[in-house]
This record gives C-alpha cells, structure tokens and sequence, in this order.
C-alpha cells in the first residue's frame, strides 16, 4: 500500500473516531433529534466530517508523485512507476503511454516464453538455459533502454519546452529559437528511437517463441542456428556496441 493511500485510511479512521466521541451515549452523546443546539451542531459536524473527507481524497490524489530517482530503479513495478510520473507531460503522453504498454506486454511475453521451454525442456538441460540466457540478455537490453530514456527526462524541462512555441518565443533571435528547439527535440527523438528498438526486442521474442514452438526435435548446438536468436544476438552484439 502506498504512503498516500496509508495517510488517506489514516484521515477516514480519525474522522470516524471524532464521530464515535461525539454521537456515542458512552460519551459526549450528541443527539441530532435533541435540543436545538444539539442538533445544529451535530449536523454542522457530520457535513464538516464529509468535506473532510473529500478534501482528503482530492489532495491526496491530484498531487504529483516525486520523480523516482534513475539509480534505484530495479523492478518491472519502478519501471512502470517511474514512467507514471511523466505520463502527463503533454508532449510526452503518446511515448509514455507506449512504454507502459510495451512494459505490460514484455512482462506476458517472458511468461509465455518461460512457459513453454518449461513444457519441453528440464531446468537443468543446457537448451533450456541457452534459451533463457538469451531471453535474459534481451530483456536487460529492453529495460536499459527505458533507464537511457528516464535518464533524459530528468533534464528535460517543461515549462521550457512549451516557451519556445508561446508569445515570448518570438522575442528571441531565430538562431537562438533554433538552437534550443533542437536540444528538445533530440530528447523526444531519442525516446522514440529507443521505443523503436524495444518494440523490436518484442517482436523478435514473439518470433523466438514462434520458432520454438515450430520445433519437433534439436540438439543443442542447433539454439545458435536459429534464425530468430542470431537476430537477437546481433541486436544484443549492437547494443553494448552502441551504449559503449
């Protein structure tokens, strides 16, 4: 349960304890079909209980999560929570919101992966742990991408962003416009050129499990032939090319 949700219950049980004290015969006993005093303040208390109430709930949900910091993201979960948080980044909610989806669908493509080398092969023989190596290194190369890109959105600044298409831009050189567009621009390109690859880490496992599924009978040495986990192998080979 998150921290918000906890101070959230925290809120409802003191209101709800306030009103036992209050309307409870054991204790101040206030009685809303009373005395005339009883009643109004009793009333005054119940709609003031359910402002507070509500005020809680509006505050705790609109306000905005503290960016996660890059270096202690380590689960599928902070991925998927460090994303939220520019999730509404207006000129970042189409790409957001395919990360989060590309994040959904790895996770089940892994599943099914891992499911089906269960069903055809022991943990303990060696195409089962060359298959799963792979799957592996794949897997790390998608979630390094979205580090890349979450490393980026920590430098880039909204506000900023938004100036350079509103009235004060025009105040400035046409070079120095330029200029500062394109740093912003380099951020967005790189987000989508690194969704581009995850995307096409996905399709190269529901690749790999098509092929493997196709399988009647191999040996181990064939892994290495297979069309799909050279293809992986080069794209793996070509990003710890690039990323060193």
């Amino acid at each position: 349960m998150g921290m918000k949700y906890i101070k959230l219950l925290g809120i409802t049980l003191g209101v709800i304890v306030v009103n036992i004290v209050l309307f409870s015969p054991g204790f101040i006993g206030l009685n809303l079909g009373g005395s005339a005093f009883s009643t109004a303040f009793g009333i005054t208390f119940l709609l003031a209980s359910v402002l507070v109430l509500i005020y809680s709930v509006y505050s705790v949900n609109a306000k905005t999560p503290a960016a996660v910091p890059v270096k202690q993201i380590q689960t599928h979960d902070d991925y998927v929570n460090a994303l939220q948080y520019y999730k509404k980044v207006k000129a970042l909610e189409a790409d957001i919101s395919l990360a989060l989806n590309q994040l959904d669908r790895i996770a089940r493509k892994k599943y099914k992966l891992v499911g089906v080398l269960t069903q055809r092969f022991d943990p303990s023989e060696l195409s089962y742990k060359k298959f799963m190596s792979t799957v592996q290194a794949v897997e790390n190369v998608f979630y390094l991408n979205l580090k890349s890109i979450l490393n980026r959105l920590g430098a880039f600044d909204e506000s900023e962003f938004k100036s350079l298409s509103g009235s004060k831009a025009s105040h400035l050189p046409p070079e120095l416009l330029q200029e500062r567009k394109q740093i912003y621009n380099e951020y967005l390109t790189f987000t989508k050129n690194s969704l581009a690859t995850n995307e096409e880490i996905l399709l190269k496992l529901d690749k790999l499990l098509l092929e493997i599924s196709r399988l009647d009978s191999f040996e181990a040495g064939d892994i290495e032939k297979m069309p799909c986990m050279q293809e992986i192998d080069l794209l793996i080979n070509q990003t710890k090319y690039y990323k060193n």
